[in-house]
């Protein structure tokens, strides 16, 4: 009886000590902070699967900038404007983003943010497109919302700045007071 309780103690802390290994790569967004250098570089460079997906998926796209912000992100100019990718975990396109006019937005949400918001100014508007082939949830701003394509209207005044949200039908909702973040 007394073997079986010391065998089975044995095979109990021997299980736990395995298991309970992480496992750190460069690539990891929680490898520690003492080796700064190495997690700048790694952030700068994407996976190599990643990379691939990203010269499919944008194949005429220059001057490219990779950091990793929990996801794989990358600018680059295409066309001659300005665009950012976004992917997953598994190296998917979860969405991009390129900078849109006022004018873009459907007119519904152009007159409903001409007087709900008045007292604003604009500062930019944003268009992530999703990729429909992806259910991985965005964040923009600090905040995760459902895969989907939406503008994002940045406005400023005297006391806050704030995002309103856009979907394509023109359906406008606050998003974000941003006044006090470095949130983007």
């Amino acid at each position: 009886m007394k073997n079986i309780i010391i065998i089975g103690s044995m095979l109990l802390l021997t299980g736990t000590t395995a298991f309970s290994q992480e496992i750190l790569s460069l690539n990891d967004p929680i490898f520690p902070s003492t080796h700064k250098i190495a997690k700048e570089q790694a952030a700068a460079t994407p996976t190599y699967t990643t990379e691939q997906h990203f010269l499919t998926d944008f194949p005429n796209a220059t001057n490219i900038q990779w950091k990793r912000m929990g996801y794989e992100e990358v600018s680059f100019a295409m066309n001659g404007k300005d665009m950012k990718a976004f992917y997953d975990h598994n190296h998917k396109l979860i969405g991009s983003t390129i900078s849109a006019h006022f004018t873009d937005l459907p007119a519904k949400a152009q007159r409903e943010i001409e007087k709900r918001y008045r007292n604003y100014t604009l500062q930019s508007v944003l268009l992530f497109h999703d990729n429909q082939y992806n259910a991985t949830d965005m964040m923009l701003y600090g905040n995760v919302f459902e895969d989907a394509d939406n503008y994002f209207v940045e406005l400023v005044n005297n006391e806050k700045t704030i995002v309103l949200q856009v979907n394509m039908e023109g359906l406008v909702t606050f998003y974000k007071d941003i006044s006090y973040s470095n949130v983007k």
